[in-house]
């Protein structure tokens, strides 16, 4: 698959860029105060979300309550490796602290067992009680572990299961995003879910190749940084 052509990132202002954000903070050692800067940095960009621990999430909604920015929280983080009651549970009180929308984790193992089924009803497992609370679900391939036709199994299998997102990466494997992938995982979904790109996107012309490749969202801890690249007025 030929590489999609960098695009010219002067083309889209901080505000577009902004917009199409998800300010993700999942370290380990994150503290309080940190939640608390990410928050107040997400309401003055003007971010399409937050994403924090499950341990956070009621403390990141009181903090945007009155903001357009979502919170989100992962399920199943970050290995996919968890029953599906687990995630079910996860997804549950998640969504019963407030959280708008959910990155889970697919089992990447039953992929790459075959086990298909297994995947779909996992995943259908989460998306069904994310949907009754107008929640949306994001789900993580965990694409540098994956074959060309696995990318594409689980892409469909994703849509199948009513995901309203197919997304890269964790972060936490060995690779992140890439331009390849965006616009395979494009190619696939068509226009029946979105793309999100996470892992390893940094700077503007990383989130700059990834939208022209197709993603819809982009993933970032280093969300502040690309609002500075693009001009944005700084925070604090």
């Amino acid at each position: 698959m030929a590489t999609t052509e960098v695009p010219q990132t002067q083309s889209r202002t901080w505000q577009e860029v902004a917009h199409v954000i998800d300010s993700t903070l999942l370290r380990a050692d994150t503290s309080r105060a940190h939640v608390v800067h990410l928050c107040e940095e997400a309401a003055h960009f003007g971010f399409a979300s937050v994403f924090v621990h499950p341990s956070y999430v009621a403390l990141a909604v009181n903090l945007l309550r009155n903001t357009p920015v979502k919170v989100g929280t992962p399920v199943g983080f970050p290995l996919g490796a968890a029953l599906t009651t687990v995630k079910r549970f996860e997804a549950r009180e998640a969504l019963r602290l407030g959280a708008d929308e959910l990155d889970m984790v697919m089992n990447i193992g039953a992929l790459k067992s075959g086990n298909r089924g297994v995947v779909q009803a996992d995943i259908a497992g989460v998306v069904d009680i994310a949907h009754e609370a107008s929640a949306i679900v994001k789900v993580i391939l965990e694409t540098a572990l994956l074959t060309l036709e696995e990318k594409i199994a689980a892409c469909e299998l994703a849509v199948a299961a009513g995901a309203d997102f197919v997304k890269t990466s964790t972060g936490h494997a060995n690779g992140g995003a890439t331009v390849d992938d965006i616009a395979l995982m494009r190619g696939v979904v068509g226009t029946r879910a979105g793309v999100k790109a996470a892992g390893g996107i940094r700077t503007a012309a990383d989130a700059g190749r990834m939208l022209a490749a197709g993603a819809d969202r982009i993933g970032t801890s280093s969300a502040a940084a690309i609002m500075a690249e693009l001009g944005a007025p700084a925070f604090r």
